[in-house]
């Protein structure tokens, strides 16, 4: 991914900005300490009870809509199940100046639990004074700008109170800015496999997975070969009668994974494909297989959700792309008002988004500026034709993990006396 910033040489008074950043997990807490660091005065609205977003567990799920196919946004916002390790080292997780670093009494693995992640997160808050900028039990229910002249239009941002039981009343408040770091592992994103609808067994998404003792003496279909489809199918094994995992072809079956398999074949089964589901309870599959199954969990990941914005069609989510976005972070024709911070995926988490955030507040500041409006479409739709031409479908538009090269070229033009900053940034495939 790269990474175009242009650099004003000649010193100008800093701009200070009325800023809000929507969502306390990792990647809006990195937006505040950024935006805080630049001067701007910022309020960062969070609807749970706590910062550390999906890094917070919790063991809730919403019983009536396990799929959650339900319009968003979904009533429980965490995904995270109980047993859940990084897959990336400490070493990689950690903020530029405040290091993931072991910590006596807790989880010292190199690979950690989800809480160790959570309270690392709380002492980012702590070690920055973060907690006093953020208002907790706060939903967002619209962001809009308001009305009057284009280059001088404020935003305004409606929230309720969750934690008043009474039914709080709605306040609006204006901004000159709005950071949009909600994250994007809430929504569940669902196949379309043919009677989905008539199926007579259970049917959850990972979303809505936590331990696996619901599942003991079942026969359950795994759908989906990634990092979480993997550790639940794993999990599942080891009290579900069976386990027949889905891919969608050999070439997500790995050596490690190869393995695997044949050391658990009794009660591990790969599977390619789901043709179809019928009334009666089988699940048929490419090969023309079938199995009478007690349940299916899907592990087919998240789609991009923003159901409380209002940019009047100039921010769209189509496929799971969301666009457009000027370096996955501003839309062009709202920039640098409004901005996205934490939309790639597959990138080294936290320091990514801190980067991210730093663009973000010294664009509000001065300190950097955009290039023309014109000029940041035409970077996007290049974008889109270069990920076409690779065959890269839609719905990977934010996964950046393609990119395999490391370099940093600077130029410098001399005509506005900018310095143009392009950079090219390693990131790793999960």
């Amino acid at each position: 991914m790269k990474i175009d910033m242009v650099c004003d040489d000649d010193i100008k008074p800093l701009q200070r900005q009325k800023v809000c950043v929507i969502g306390a997990g990792m990647a809006g807490l990195a937006s505040a300490r950024e935006l805080r660091r630049e001067g701007h005065d910022v309020t960062v609205l969070e609807q749970s009870g706590d910062v550390g977003g999906q890094w917070r567990y919790d063991p809730m799920t919403d019983g009536a809509d396990p799929l959650g196919a339900a319009a968003a946004p979904v009533k429980v916002h965490g995904s995270m199940y109980a047993s859940l390790r990084l897959i990336s080292a400490r070493e990689t997780m950690g903020f530029t100046d405040f290091q993931f670093a072991p910590k006596d009494g807790r989880d010292v693995r190199r690979f950690p639990g989800h809480r160790e992640v959570y309270l690392y997160l709380k002492d980012f808050c702590d070690a920055f004074g973060l907690m006093e900028l953020v208002r907790l039990n706060t939903g967002v229910v619209r962001v809009a700008l308001a009305p009057g002249p284009i280059p001088t239009r404020q935003w305004m941002v409606r929230s309720v109170d969750l934690g008043k039981s009474d039914g709080a009343e709605e306040v609006e408040e204006e901004f000159d800015a709005v950071v949009v770091a909600n994250g994007h592992y809430s929504q569940p994103r669902l196949p379309s496999i043919v009677g989905m609808e008539v199926w007579r067994g259970r049917q959850v998404h990972s979303h809505s997975y936590r331990v696996p003792e619901p599942f003991r003496d079942e026969v359950v279909v795994v759908v989906g070969c990634g990092a979480s489809g993997k550790d639940i199918a794993m999990e599942v094994r080891r009290v579900a009668k069976e386990v027949h995992l889905v891919a969608k072809s050999m070439e997500e079956v790995t050596q490690e994974l190869a393995k695997v398999l044949s050391k658990y074949s009794a009660s591990l089964h790969l599977q390619l494909h789901v043709e179809r589901l019928c009334e009666d309870g089988r699940v048929v599959f490419g090969d023309g297989s079938s199995i009478l199954a007690d349940t299916i969990i899907y592990c087919t990941g998240f789609n991009y959700s923003f159901p409380f914005l209002d940019t009047e069609g100039a921010v769209t989510v189509d496929d799971n792309c969301v666009g457009p976005l000027f370096e996955h972070v501003f839309p062009p024709s709202l920039a640098p008002s409004l901005s996205f911070v934490g939309i790639p995926v597959k990138v080294f988490a936290p320091w990514f988004f801190e980067a991210q955030a730093k663009w973000v507040a010294q664009v509000l500041s001065g300190k950097r500026t955009l290039p023309p409006e014109e000029e940041m479409v035409r970077s996007v739709e290049e974008y889109y034709r270069a990920r076409e031409a690779a065959g890269a479908p839609k719905n990977y538009t934010h996964d950046v993990s393609l990119f395999d090269t490391t370099a940093l070229t600077t130029t410098h033009n001399l005509h506005d006396n900018r310095t143009i900053v392009r950079c090219y940034i390693l990131l790793p495939c999960s």
